[in-house]
């Protein structure tokens, strides 16, 4: 168990699309009159649509919000804001407007409405962060809050990608240190998983469809979230960092804290091992360091502080002042450890965690080359996906996957049309036996179904009834007699019976090329009471053959190639579903590790001793066995 704290903030949180409207009502429900206007420089035509919702309440406007919030920009909007008699604040735009609007509130105590169009997440933190005199410093309050926050779908969809993927990676650093933050908590937990999913998924969408509301309600909803797991526990090396690097050496502030994350993630990983196993599953990858650097890549965004402009002469400053202080960090501090991460991210390093790349884009580049029917899309879709995700679970090598197709390349070069190598994997990998569930397991009412093998043949040779199918080979004599019905017990004349076993040795026919014909199998058609009767010899146990690929698998991997003892059996009548199952010998051997998982217990059933005279059909001396079982198949 673990102790904690947990404060919920007063922030009201207005969602969707076109909420742009809401501004008039959300200030007035504030019960303020007189609104200072803060628009971030480039975007004068959205500050034009704020102060037209606002209408006579909007008595001023300032679009000079710069990065980083330096105090004397501060000082300049304090003197309009003073100036007009202002008791609100309506920021619109990114992290550098809703800084400015907390900068005026904390000093001055109005209200804020912010209308976020980037994905900082400051918006829902009480966290200020101020320049002044080339070094940044924080603070944190209660009174930094905003009020009220609308998010607006609409207004971030124009959002070029360059700022859209740095500001989101930018809001996902808040969730990353927040899982592995002295004060963590199991609500900050969720949100900060929740967040970082969000984020991940779409930022590899967004790429392809700029535009698309979902894409981008998604990174609103991850940045609302991580944003608000800032304003609950403390931060930690990422945002010192940032910090230092922004307010030091005038680095923009979302790209740099995209180049940091990885890094800085990297560096803690060894010190938050359960930590960073949670953030590589909400990325999909487990190598979460090396996760975010790759999505840094695929969507074009700067990947290393050189392209920010800090200059290498730089690091060894950046290290020192980053150690001055001390702060919260799982990992420990030192100068020497942080000069490598910076210089690591200077370079543009990609940082792993030793596991392999995150390839889900390769991956999804293939399936969407997919192309036919529905069925067959799905299908080859979702096997290029595990396939792929196999791949990169295991960490396959070029050695292991050429392995791989060499033993597949044999296992094809073995079939022909009396050995089937591949039926064989396929059985004995349990794969024959899935589908077969799959298949007949929703009609319990029936006989249940087993795997057809690969000793079946086409078109096996009509007999009649009573006839030995054994036709002399050595073996305890078997008669069988078996009755066909439907569910509801109706007999079902004119059913056809296939029937193949093994001989004494457990060798079919068809592995035995000095047999002249068909032998242990044959086809035989019900008679009025749905009844097929015929003489074999009593199946024994046998094994699979084991002389190509699968017995090398089964050798390599400690498994037996025998199959438990079994006749099979494939019945098809008109009207109904076909039936391929098998029956087993009760007491035989290898019912319990049965070679292709084929034993089901409603299928083990006795073969007793016959008793009095044997029915015709074979001269019989000596013992003898008598089963009589009773098929039940399913309407079609």
């Amino acid at each position: 168990m673990s102790d904690f704290r947990y404060s919920t903030g007063p922030t009201r949180v207005v969602f969707g699309s076109h909420t742009l409207a809401d501004v008039r009502p959300e200030v007035e429900r504030l019960g303020r009159t007189r609104v200072l206007v803060l628009a971030d420089p480039g975007l004068g035509t959205v500050g034009d649509r704020v102060r037209e919702a606002l209408g006579a309440l909007a008595v001023g406007r300032f679009d000079g919000a710069v990065m980083h919030t330096p105090v004397a920009v501060t000082e300049q909007a304090l003197a309009l804001l003073r100036e007009v008699g202002a008791d609100c604040v309506v920021a619109v735009g990114g992290g550098s407007t809703t800084g400015l609007a907390k900068a005026l509130a904390v000093r001055t105590g109005v209200d804020q409405v912010i209308l976020p169009t980037t994905y900082a997440g400051s918006e829902v933190t009480p966290v200020l962060g101020e320049t002044d005199g080339g070094t940044k410093t924080t603070r944190s309050s209660p009174d930094i809050l905003p009020e009220t926050v609308i998010y607006d779908v609409e207004l971030s969809r124009g959002l070029p990608l360059g700022i859209t993927v740095t500001s989101a990676v930018n809001a996902m650093a808040h969730a990353v240190e927040a899982l592995y933050a002295p004060d963590t908590n199991l609500v900050t937990d969720r949100l900060a998983l929740e967040a970082i999913e969000r984020i991940a998924r779409a930022l590899r969408r967004v790429k392809a469809d700029p535009a698309d509301a979902d894409i981008r309600a998604d990174l609103l909803t991850g940045a609302w979230l991580a944003g608000t797991c800032l304003g609950s526990v403390g931060m930690g090396l990422h945002h010192k960092l940032c910090h230092t690097l922004g307010g030091t050496y005038g680095l923009p502030h979302s790209p740099t804290h995209a180049v940091v994350l990885p890094h800085a993630l990297a560096y803690n990983a060894p010190y938050a091992k359960e930590a960073v196993r949670r953030i590589g599953e909400a990325l999909g990858n487990p190598d979460a360091p090396a996760a975010i650097h790759d999505l840094l890549v695929e969507t074009g965004a700067p990947t290393s502080l050189r392209e920010l402009g800090l200059a290498e002469a730089d690091l060894a400053q950046a290290a020192e002042l980053a150690t001055a202080k001390p702060y919260p960090n799982p990992a420990p501090l030192t100068q020497e450890g942080l000069a490598g991460l910076l210089r690591a991210a200077w370079a543009g390093e990609r940082p792993s965690l030793g596991g392999p790349p995150r390839l889900d884009w390769l991956t999804d580049q293939v399936v969407s080359t997919i192309a036919g029917p529905p069925r067959l899309r799905h299908l080859l879709g979702d096997l290029v996906r595990r396939l792929h995700g196999f791949a990169i679970d295991n960490d396959l090598t070029q050695a292991e996957w050429q392995a791989g197709i060499e033993f597949l390349t044999r296992t094809g070069q073995l079939c022909d049309d009396k050995r089937q190598e591949f039926v064989l994997l396929s059985d004995s990998l349990g794969v024959s036996s899935v589908v077969d569930a799959l298949t007949n397991s929703r009609t319990p009412e029936t006989t249940p179904s087993a795997v057809l093998g690969p000793f079946y043949v086409e078109g096996p040779p009509e007999l009649e009834h009573g006839t030995d199918v054994a036709d002399g080979l050595p073996g305890v004599p078997l008669h069988v007699e078996v009755t066909i019905t439907s569910t509801d017990g109706s007999p079902l004349p004119g059913a056809v019976v296939d029937i193949w076993q093994s001989n004494e040795d457990g060798f079919y026919d068809v592995q035995l090329p000095d047999l002249e014909g068909p032998v242990l199998r044959g086809r035989f058609r019900a008679d009025d009471g749905g009844r097929v009767r015929f003489w074999s010899i009593l199946p024994s146990e046998y094994p699979i053959p084991a002389d190509g690929t699968v017995g090398d698998m089964l050798a390599a991997t400690g498994r037996h190639p025998y199959r438990a003892p079994h006749l099979h059996f494939m019945l098809a009548a008109e009207g109904h579903q076909r039936l391929i199952t098998q029956l087993f010998v009760a007491g035989g051997k290898y019912l319990d590790s049965d070679a292709v998982f084929g034993v089901k217990q409603d299928l083990v059933v006795d073969f007793p001793a016959g008793t009095g005279t044997p029915p015709p059909g074979r001269r019989v001396t000596g013992e003898w066995r008598d089963l009589r079982f009773t098929f039940r198949i399913a309407p079609a």
